[in-house]
């Protein structure tokens, strides 16, 4: 079963900070949905893998 995780960023930079390093662990680019107009990361993975991507995701300080 999937899981959609979503995080608020203050900054583009930021997102394409997060991008980079969800790449650079193996998530595919097909998994993360970055939307700048909200400075959103949304990353869709298995349930299993979440809090991996929720401890990579909070390295980078989200907002929300």
């Amino acid at each position: 079963m999937s899981e959609t995780i979503v995080r608020t960023y203050d900054s583009v930079e930021a997102l394409k900070n997060v991008e980079e390093d969800l790449l650079a662990t193996g998530i595919e680019q097909e998994q993360i949905l970055v939307d700048k107009a909200n400075k959103q990361v949304k990353v869709v993975v298995p349930a299993t893998a979440a809090p991996e991507i929720v401890e990579i995701l909070g390295r980078h300080r989200p907002i929300d």
